[in-house]
C-alpha cells in the first residue's frame, strides 16, 4: 500500500495560539493510501469558513481535486474517507465525497453536531454517509483506526501496514514530529525504569508503539518521525 502526501495549503496560526509570542505558518496535509480495494483519503483540507475565521487564520488553500488529479485520481475514485477529526482544516473537502463512506469516531461526530465546533455544512452535507466507530477497528486488512484523543476527544489516527514497515498517519495527535519524539522517549525512559520525575506521555502511545511504526506522519508538520534505531 503506497502512502502519498497531498499538500492542501497552509494557514497562519496567530501568536495568541502558538505559545511563542510569534505567529506560525503551518501546512495542511492530507494523505492518499493506495489500497487494492480502493484508495483511502486521510483528511480533505481546508473548508470554507466564516469571515471571522478567515481573518483569524488567513488560510491559503490548494485544491483537493487538483491534488488528486496529480495522483491520477478524481474524487469518485476514492473508496473511503477518514478524518482524524472534524475541524474545518481537516474535513473541508468532505462535501466532494457524497455517497463515499466517511469513517469517524462517534464522539467526534456528536461533538461536531453539537455546535460551536466546526462549520455544519462541512459535516452534514447532501449525500453524506458516515461510518461511526466507538474505538479501535481494523477497517481493512492491514489498515487500522486507532483513537488518539487529546487535540479533540474523538481524534483518531490511521495505521497502515506496508511491506517495508508500518506507517502511522497521526493527523493532529501531535502538532509536530518533535513532540511525538519527546513523548516516545518519555515512554522509553519510563519502560527502562528511569527514576521519576519523568514527563508524562499520552497513554495511547503504547498502542501505536505496538505496531512498531517505521514512519509517523502529521497533518501540520512536514517533518517525519522515524525510530532512532534501524530495525
Amino acid at each position: 500500500m503506497d502512502v502519498r502526501r497531498l499538500d492542501l495549503g497552509y494557514f497562519v496560526r496567530p501568536a495568541s495560539e502558538t505559545g511563542t509570542g510569534l505567529p506560525r505558518v503551518e501546512p495542511v496535509l492530507a494523505y492518499l493510501v493506495r489500497d487494492e480495494r480502493g484508495p483511502i483519503l486521510f483528511d480533505t483540507g481546508i473548508g470554507a469558513a466564516s469571515p471571522e475565521t478567515e481573518a483569524h487564520y488567513r488560510p491559503r488553500r490548494r485544491g483537493l481535486r487538483e491534488a488528486l488529479a496529480a495522483a491520477g485520481l478524481t474524487p469518485r475514485d476514492i473508496s473511503l474517507v477518514v478524518n482524524c477529526h472534524l475541524h474545518f482544516d481537516h474535513c473541508g473537502g468532505n462535501p466532494l465525497f457524497a455517497g463515499t463512506p466517511v469513517v469517524v469516531q462517534d464522539v467526534e461526530l456528536a461533538t461536531a453536531r453539537a455546535g460551536d465546533y466546526t462549520f455544519e455544512e462541512l459535516v452534514d452535507f447532501p449525500g453524506v454517509r458516515y461510518e461511526e466507530l466507538a474505538g479501535e477497528a481494523e477497517i481493512r486488512p492491514g489498515v487500522w483506526i486507532v483513537p488518539t484523543p487529546g487535540h479533540t476527544e474523538g481524534h483518531q489516527s490511521l495505521v497502515v501496514r506496508r511491506g517495508d514497515g508500518t506507517v502511522v498517519l497521526a493527523g493532529q495527535a501531535h502538532d509536530f514530529a518533535s513532540e511525538y519524539a519527546s513523548d516516545h522517549l518519555a515512554r522509553e525512559a519510563a519502560r527502562d525504569g528511569v527514576e521519576p520525575p519523568l514527563p508524562p506521555y499520552r497513554p495511547w502511545l503504547d498502542r501505536l508503539a505496538a505496531f512498531d511504526p517505521r514512519r509517523v506522519l502529521f497533518a501540520h508538520d512536514l517533518s517525519v518521525w522515524e525510530p532512532p534505531r534501524a530495525p
